[in-house]
């Protein structure tokens, strides 16, 4: 795995600190374990969403946070604290492991709705920009036009 130095950018690039930071995270991320997959899509011009598949798990082993553009994605497994519950497996091949998944959310996106159906927890997300950032549409006002010499005299001067 190919590791990158980000040193020379914040070197030469002044308040681009975050997108470095964005950058070695995304880096560090590839290393770790790809459990639970996941995906992300485009649902609209300005909606998103996230599906995490959380197999197994109940809606109140699942947490959701979102805290400085951060929204992180939390399965803790009940069953894994007590130890099994006085059952003996002979063969124990479905993950049930704790997990933590975190994603970097962009200006202006927060979480809509959450819903956990069929194994799948589904996120739905949207940029809700500020009525400040929105374009809008300024009016042009056009003056009345000056009235034409009558006879050779000049209008009033107001």
């Amino acid at each position: 795995m190919r590791t990158y130095d980000f040193t020379p950018l914040y070197r030469s690039a002044v308040g681009f600190d975050r997108l470095a930071g964005l950058l070695e995270s995304a880096a560090a991320t590839r290393q770790e374990n790809g459990w639970p997959p996941y995906n992300i899509e485009t649902t609209g011009e300005n909606a998103y969403r996230i599906e995490i598949a959380v197999a197994g798990f109940k809606p109140d082993e699942l947490t959701l946070e979102v805290k400085e553009n951060l929204l992180t994605v939390t399965g803790r497994k009940t069953a894994n604290d007590d130890a099994g519950a006085g059952r003996t497996y002979l063969h124990r091949g479905l993950a049930e492991r704790d997990f933590e998944r975190r994603f970097q959310l962009a200006d202006y996106v927060v979480v809509r709705s959450a819903d956990l159906a069929d194994g799948l927890l589904s996120v739905e997300l949207a940029r809700e920009l500020p009525e400040a950032l929105k374009p809008r549409r300024i009016e042009i006002s056009v003056a009345a036009p000056a009235k034409p010499l009558i006879e050779g005299k000049k209008p009033k001067a107001a």
